[in-house]
């Protein structure tokens, strides 16, 4: 798909968009970390923004989340924490870091539609999940919507703290979190 020299300048575009975002990852620093000439940048990518969307393309710059990775049996608090390992082995620190870096008017549009994919997904199958489980009666009536972006937000804050100040913050291992929150997350619709 990209040779070796694309791989490198796709690679350390994004190590520049995570720590300086978009408008900081200029070609010339592009050029000085992929080892290449600034020229040979222009020569394999049209510019910065077709980069980024060969990144998005890549597991390394993409969760790639589906709705395959979803399995469930009918245990709220055991699908729920199944859910969010799924969910936080795919979203990343470095995944938050990349979706902070990509938020520029220069990409709106652009990588936008790539970012929003996986919290659409994850919405998705939360509400399908929720809907079932209301219709087996092992929760209780409610907004689905809501409570399916309730359950996104436990999960995406936590990354998102993870990401912004690791354990400077956060005293508490991510399994443990899980297993908390989700206890909590369960009891409290069921």
């Amino acid at each position: 798909m990209y040779d070796e020299t694309q791989l490198r300048i796709i690679d350390a575009t994004m190590t520049l968009i995570i720590d300086k975002g978009y408008s900081g990852a200029t070609s010339k620093n592009i050029a000085k970390l992929a080892g290449v000439n600034e020229s040979t940048i222009f020569r394999r990518f049209d510019g910065k923004k077709e980069i980024v969307l060969a990144a998005m393309e890549l597991a390394k710059w993409n969760p790639g989340l589906s709705e395959r990775d979803f399995i469930y049996h009918g245990n709220l608090t055991e699908d729920l924490t199944a859910f969010a390992e799924v969910y936080m082995s795919k979203v990343t620190p470095q995944m938050v870091k990349i979706s902070i870096g990509l938020r520029s008017a220069e990409l709106e549009g652009v990588a936008m539609p790539g970012i929003m994919k996986v919290p659409m997904v994850f919405k998705k199958v939360l509400m399908k999940y929720f809907t079932e489980m209301i219709g087996k009666g092992k929760m209780r009536e409610c907004d689905i919507e809501s409570v399916s972006l309730q359950f996104i937000s436990m999960n995406f804050g936590f990354v998102f703290l993870e990401a912004s100040f690791g354990d400077k913050l956060i005293g508490v291992s991510k399994r443990d979190y899980i297993r908390n929150s989700v206890e909590l997350f369960a009891n409290g619709i069921s």
